[in-house]
């Protein structure tokens, strides 16, 4: 059984959460790479190694309006990523990820974040083929 299509003059239906009755939309960067200098070993400090990061932002989205003034500029959310990928070196790449969604949320119309860190190149003796944290924060505690 197939539906019926929308007519052009009938706004397609939003979805709604799990949690309630929120509408949500979400954009996501996925990938975002860039050599950090995080860790808790010396050679981690001194040669850096990437890091890829995934973000999934949460806001409501207006799709009728066309204007970058109702949504996130998704190119000011890579460069905060890349920012913070680059700068202050840290021991866990938890803090990064936390740092990470600060930031993502300080762009008004976000209002979940969640940030997956990968350390694909962790000191680790096994055979692996990534490591990572995810996490997520929102406006509403």
């Amino acid at each position: 059984m197939s539906l019926p299509a929308p007519s052009p003059d009938e706004p397609c239906a939003r979805v709604e959460s799990t949690e309630g009755s929120e509408e949500i939309d979400r954009i996501t960067l996925t990938g975002l790479t860039a050599t950090g200098y995080h860790g808790v070993f010396d050679h981690e400090r001194r040669d850096g190694q990437p890091f890829v990061v995934d973000v999934v932002l949460e806001l409501p989205v207006d799709t009728r309006s066309d204007d970058l003034a109702t949504t996130v500029d998704y190119g000011a959310v890579a460069r905060d990523v890349e920012d913070v990928i680059t700068g202050e070196p840290r021991n866990l790449i938890e803090t990064v990820a936390g740092e990470i969604a600060e930031r993502c949320l300080a762009h008004g119309r976000v209002e979940r974040v969640t940030v997956t860190v990968h350390k694909p190149s962790a000191p680790l003796s096994q055979t692996f083929t990534d490591v990572a944290v995810t996490i997520s924060r929102s406006r509403h505690v």
